[in-house]
C-alpha cells in the first residue's frame, strides 16, 4: 500500500502514530501520551484506541512488539511500535500539514495590528 493511500490521517491516527514515534508503548501509555501531545484536546476511549490500533495493524503502520509485560491484573500488556511504513506515513502527513500551514500564512497572514 502506498503512503498516500493513508493520507490525510485522522487526528486520532496522527496522534497515535506520533505517540509511538519515540518508543513502543502499550495501550494505556498511548492514551496518556495522546492526551499530553494534544494538550488534553484528544482523549481516547479504550474502544476508540483499540479499534484504531487494529486498523493500523492491518494497514501495516504499526506492529506488536515482543515486549509484552504483565499488568497488575496479571494480564499481558501488548506493546506497539511504528513500522517503517508507519514512520514514512507520519513524515508524509507532517509534510502535508506543513505545506498547508505555509500556504495559509502566505494567503491569510496574521492580524497586522
Amino acid at each position: 500500500m502506498a503512503i498516500n493511500d493513508h493520507l490525510p490521517l485522522s487526528e486520532t491516527s496522527f496522534f497515535i502514530l506520533l505517540s509511538l514515534a519515540v518508543s513502543p508503548k502499550h495501550g494505556y501509555a498511548i492514551i496518556k501520551e495522546v492526551s499530553a501531545l494534544s494538550k488534553e484536546r484528544v482523549n481516547l476511549a479504550t474502544g476508540t484506541l483499540y479499534t484504531a490500533l487494529r486498523r493500523m495493524l492491518r494497514a501495516g503502520l504499526i506492529e506488536r512488539t515482543d515486549m509484552d509485560q504483565p499488568n497488575r491484573d496479571n494480564r499481558n500488556r501488548k506493546f506497539y511500535r511504528l513500522t517503517p511504513h508507519g514512520r514514512n506515513t507520519l513524515r508524509a502527513e507532517t509534510s502535508r500539514l506543513n505545506t498547508m500551514l505555509k500556504l495559509a500564512d502566505e494567503l491569510a497572514p496574521g492580524d497586522p495590528r
